[in-house]
């Protein structure tokens, strides 16, 4: 004899599945492709459609932390997602050479469906200048509900913390 569960436990279990169905989808079906960290100078985005009274474009969605400056250190990006993400959060971690914390930008940006570039920058007084590069970062793509979706990372994001020095002058000695 099978089990029967009273109508509304069924219909809540139901709900809850339908209900969740999108963030356990946009999750699965969202992939980071690549990521090209780089520092690019202000020359490299003017266009010829720009000296004819146009605004920038681009290929791909630029979105920089100071959007006023356009030299910086950028993180191109390319994703692939089965459905339209709109309102997802582009999150940049990352370690300057002699930082103990990570630093964090977020970029809001309208993830289309299939496979689109996003030109992130730390721009203007954000990063520090053409010859520095970060020592660690880590791009993360947080869905609409806040829940990360895709992941990139640095190959020394991923290693262990130092163990703390042993201080030289011990108690006792």
């Amino acid at each position: 004899m099978r089990p029967r569960f009273p109508r509304p436990v069924l219909a809540a279990i139901s709900a809850a599945l339908v209900l969740s169905a999108p963030v356990l989808a946009s999750a699965a079906d969202v992939k980071l492709v690549r990521v090209w960290p780089e520092y690019r100078e202000t020359s490299r985005f003017v266009r010829i459609s720009e000296y004819f009274g146009g605004k920038e474009k681009a290929p791909e969605l630029i979105v920089r932390s100071q959007p006023d400056s356009r030299a910086g250190y950028y993180f191109l990006a390319r994703f692939q997602s089965a459905q339209a993400l709109p309102g997802s959060i582009l999150a940049i971690e990352y370690f300057l050479p002699g930082d103990e914390l990570a630093r964090v930008q977020f970029f809001p940006i309208d993830l289309p469906k299939g496979s689109r570039a996003v030109l992130a920058g730390l721009t203007g007084a954000d990063w520090p200048g053409r010859k520095v590069e970060p020592t660690a970062w880590r791009l993360r793509l947080l869905g609409p509900a806040g829940t990360e979706v895709a992941r990139e990372q640095s190959f020394l994001w991923s290693l262990p913390p130092a163990p703390p020095a042993a201080d030289a002058a011990t108690p006792g000695s």
